[in-house]
């Protein structure tokens, strides 16, 4: 018999028996459902982070690390420290590859710029404050920013632009802080003058301080002998006043990075010149960190006059292919690194353990399937024993008689993983819709595609259903093709 004869029999034999037919596809398109929806929501947790970094632009930068001030004055490993006072961080903790040797000063920020690769060197300084504007008092947490400044962070403003100048009395906000000072508009903000709150006391005896270590003797760029006449006195407060230069649109809105912000650039409600943020860190040390700076200087950690570096810097580099050389680089200089693809590793097998977990739930599915397939089969088989002892006996081959049935079998499983594919389909464009409806737009969120369902997802959730359905007619069909025509002929 030729191909298409066996082809004939085979779907005249399906459509003998219809009911049967359906209800075994039915078993073999819910297991193909229920394994292509499953894979394709890991899949598309796993597309969506990837895309999120993407979109935050997380690919692009590193931070690095130096020796901070709690290192020189203990000699402790970074990893077992705890922050210094002049570095609040916000958000996770950004762990190095390999503990510093170096400290991150000027010299090494320059050091680094001229590394081939890198696009420029951000240092991280950030420091807590209280913060008067529009006729609230809070707390909020400051950052210092270079200017002119090419990182993504300082590229969109809701009103106004950024600092002017590396010397200048000015700051840009975020959204978020309008806000919370009560502005109607973020727009409102640009040009209106926030204070900077410290004790009048503690600011005099700093200045007194940092004129014996022969750090520059002023404050903010001021003479000492003019502070009185630039502070704004409220009982024992003092103040620095910045002018608002602008309003940062520092989450993302739309898209896959919604909600978070860009960059690895720490966070901040308010951002100054770099050079202001040092200069206050220097004139409003606290406790701890006193001590840390004269254990330093008395260890020979630092000289008698010198100052500690930056805890931290964000490095951007031209093009991610070159981040490992970068980060070579850095660490040849004796610097510690930290980079998200260091996670993307341990993020990618956590996800391929989802996807198995996923996959197999739905295996099962179409495992219980296959039993219906060899059920189907089998009954088949009993009512067509005489049928298949009238083919033996004019000349079929067991060959043939088996090929009758894997045929069967393979069309059930083909119709099956096609129609179980389009069934996921349509699942996953139900629920991307009804989460968007009843949990993303609520929030105020754009759409977003839960699943993903890449070619070999669909191509290879068919293959495996007509693998399945062939391998559970593998008995079917030896059966049938042993069965002897003398008795198959005296069948009832």
């Amino acid at each position: 018999m030729s191909f298409l004869d066996i082809l004939y029999l085979a779907l005249r034999n399906l459509r003998q028996a219809k009911l049967r037919a359906v209800l075994t596809t039915m078993g073999v398109i819910v297991g193909v459902a229920v394994i292509v929806t499953m894979v394709s929501f890991g899949l598309g947790l796993q597309q969506n982070m990837l895309a999120r970094f993407k979109a935050l632009d997380l690919f692009n930068e590193m931070s690095v690390f130096g020796k901070s001030l709690s290192t020189l004055a203990s000699g402790l490993d970074r990893g077992r420290q705890d922050a210094d006072s002049g570095g609040d961080r916000r958000g996770p903790r950004l762990r190095p590859d390999k503990a510093p040797t170096r400290i991150l000063d000027d010299a090494a920020i320059a050091e680094i710029a001229k590394i081939p690769g890198v696009a420029y060197v951000e240092p991280s300084i950030g420091f807590p404050v209280f913060v008067r504007a529009n006729g609230h008092v809070q707390t909020q947490y400051v950052g210092g920013a270079t200017v002119p400044n090419a990182s993504s962070r300082f590229k969109d403003f809701v009103g106004g632009q950024m600092i002017s100048s590396p010397d200048a009395d000015e700051a840009v906000v975020n959204e978020r802080f309008t806000r919370e000072f009560g502005f109607a508009r973020p727009e409102d903000a640009v040009g209106k003058t926030i204070e900077f709150l410290t004790p009048l006391d503690e600011q005099k005896g700093q200045a007194r301080e940092s004129k014996n270590e022969e750090v520059p003797s002023g404050f903010f760029g001021l003479p000492l002998d003019d502070q009185e006449s630039a502070e704004a006195k409220a009982g024992n407060l003092a103040a620095h006043s910045f002018r608002i230069a602008g309003v940062l649109n520092t989450e993302l809105k739309e898209g896959a990075g919604q909600g978070g912000m860009r960059g690895l650039f720490p966070g901040a409600g308010i951002y100054v010149p770099l050079k202001t943020a040092r200069q206050w860190i220097i004139d409003h040390r606290g406790p701890m960190s006193q001590v840390a700076l004269a254990l330093a200087r008395e260890s020979g950690a630092l000289s008698s006059s010198g100052l500690e570096g930056y805890d931290s810097a964000v490095v951007r580099v031209t093009n991610p292919v070159v981040l490992t050389e970068v980060r070579k680089r850095l660490t040849e200089l004796g610097f510690g690194s930290f980079s998200i693809v260091d996670q993307l590793d341990q993020i990618r097998t956590v996800f391929l353990i989802i996807d198995s977990v996923l996959g197999l739930l739905g295996g099962i599915s179409l495992l219980v399937a296959s039993f219906g397939i060899a059920n189907t089969m089998i009954m088949s088989i009993l009512e067509r024993t005489r049928e298949i002892g009238i083919m033996k006996a004019i000349g079929a081959e067991d060959r043939e008689i088996k090929l009758i049935f894997f045929v069967e079998a393979a069309v059930l499983g083909l119709t099956g993983g096609v129609i179980g594919t389009l069934f996921a389909w349509g699942i996953d464009g139900i629920a991307n819709r009804a989460a968007y409806r009843f949990i993303l737009k609520p929030q105020g969120a754009s759409f977003i595609d839960f699943f993903s369902i890449p070619p070999y997802l669909w191509l290879g959730a068919i293959l495996f259903a007509l693998v399945v359905s062939i391998v559970a007619a593998l008995y079917p069909a030896t059966r049938a093709a042993r069965i002897d025509p003398v008795k198959a002929l005296r069948h009832d």
